[in-house]
């Protein structure tokens, strides 16, 4: 009805300020780097001096405080706002809705805060923090966000790896393939064939009443031979450069960032044991346009970004392809809403951990402005040592299993076993 329809539209509308936000997420360590960049090579330029610290401080903070209001307040309302039909034996309506939502919400924010209370009780268990704790704005909310963001570079963690491994089956399947490594022509005369066989099928139990056939169960296999059947002539009508080149330089691409990568990595792992100033903490009095961020100038700063944006694909397909969040990946046309507020959480938390996934990692000397350099566990040596090593470890794990089942796929296929 259109209650419904109102309370939906309402919650697509806080899904998508989610969604920007989260775009803003992604996109906030890149500009920051690219600014940089512009304020190196053009310094008194007059048409750019808009582009300053005070900016990028700004977009820091805007994006800090977006991130909190969404993962707090805006998509949990979301969630609550789509279940409640309003109190028993209130008048039915919107506001109903709201008076539930608002207090079913307000009873979890107490649930937390209760739990952040317990937990910095039992963290910082000394009478000069217990005062502190009284204090919502400067001790809850930042050590109820640095826990959230913890779980997200975890998160970050776990599905990165996966996806950089992932990565390499995902484009293999978009991209035509060279005629060595698949015979196209056999494939689309096998699958012309099934397709006439599955609609003489069809047709044969429409003209004749003893034959016992689910029509409908032919015509969704009819219908998915025929798709597939479509897409492999897209595919046997490529160019030769596609065919032929497209491929292994999206290959080579690909495992030429996946290696400068780990090897970024492991070099910053050395830093941390040799250097100090290698640690992510945040400074709040970062000048831009004073130094760059990286030994090699402008080509390690563009560098940097395209292995944030990779970093940052590669951790979205892991995400959707484990095992755990498969369920969560939407379907077009047929999504319900509470899989989309899932969806924009964890879009959200991945984009959010971000810029702190890429400074712990050493992707990238661009100091964390604003509240993302408050986080407690930043200054954690064993913690950060022990997040790099686990990068580096499950990456070359994964890249190796990925590699030997491959290598094993096509020495089956060779002996032309299944």
């Amino acid at each position: 009805d259109d209650e419904d329809a109102a309370v939906n539209r309402i919650a697509l509308g806080l899904c998508t300020f989610t969604l920007a936000v989260a775009l803003g997420a992604v996109l906030l360590l890149p500009f920051s780097i690219i600014s940089n960049e512009v304020l190196l090579s053009f310094p008194r330029n007059y048409y750019i001096q808009w582009l300053n610290g005070s900016l990028v401080h700004g977009l820091w903070n805007l994006v800090f405080l977006f991130s909190n209001l969404s993962l707090v307040f805006l998509m949990p309302f979301a969630y609550f706002f789509t279940e409640s039909e309003g109190f028993a034996g209130s008048k039915k309506g919107i506001m109903a809705r709201v008076y539930e939502t608002s207090v079913v919400l307000l009873l979890l924010m107490l649930l937390v805060l209760g739990m952040v209370w317990v937990a910095s009780a039992i963290v910082g268990n000394d009478a000069a923090s217990r005062p502190s704790l009284y204090d919502l704005w400067e001790c809850y909310l930042p050590y109820l966000y640095s826990c959230i963001s913890l779980f997200g570079v975890l998160l970050l963690l776990l599905c990165t790896p996966f996806g950089l491994s992932t990565m390499f089956t995902v484009t293999g399947k978009l991209l035509v393939k060279p005629r060595v490594l698949e015979d196209l022509d056999e494939q689309l005369s096998c699958t012309r064939l099934e397709e006439a066989a599955v609609s003489h099928r069809i047709s044969s139990g429409k003209a004749s009443c003893w034959l016992n056939l689910n029509v409908e169960l032919l015509r969704e296999q009819f219908f998915a031979i025929q798709s597939k059947r479509r897409k492999l002539e897209l595919r046997h009508r490529a160019s030769p450069w596609q065919r032929n080149l497209g491929y292994p330089l999206a290959m080579l691409g690909l495992l030429a960032l996946t290696g400068i990568s780990v090897l970024i990595v492991c070099v910053h792992v050395l830093e941390l044991l040799l250097d100090d100033t290698a640690m992510p903490r945040g400074i709040q009095d970062t000048s831009l346009g004073q130094v760059s961020f990286s030994i090699f100038g402008s080509f390690g700063a563009a560098l940097q970004v395209v292995l944030i944006f990779y970093l940052m694909v590669s951790s979205v397909v892991g995400f959707y392809s484990s095992p755990l969040f498969t369920h969560l990946l939407p379907e077009r046309q047929g999504t319900p809403l509470t899989k989309i507020i899932g969806n924009c959480v964890s879009l959200l938390v991945l984009s959010s951990a971000l810029p702190v996934f890429s400074r712990t990692l050493g992707i990238t000397r661009f100091d964390l402005l604003g509240d993302f350099g408050r986080f407690n566990w930043l200054g954690n040596f064993y913690i950060v040592f022990l997040y790099n090593m686990g990068f580096a470890g499950l990456t070359t794990l994964c890249l190796v299993k990925r590699v030997s089942w491959a290598v094993q796929a096509e020495l089956l296929r060779a002996f032309g076993e299944d």
